[in-house]
């Protein structure tokens, strides 16, 4: 498997920009709020 390592670096760099700049102006649920949403949903069962 080959790394893309420009587009691995840039996304590392948009997400630790966002999260820096969420946390700085008080944010930073939205930011979580927004990584929740981009996960991909798993069940959960309970008996």
């Amino acid at each position: 498997m080959q790394v893309k390592w420009k587009k691995l670096l840039l996304c590392i760099f948009i997400t630790l920009t966002t999260e820096i700049l969420f946390n700085f102006l008080g944010l930073d649920d939205l930011a979580d709020y927004g990584e929740f949403i981009s996960q991909k949903s798993s069940f959960v069962v309970f008996r």
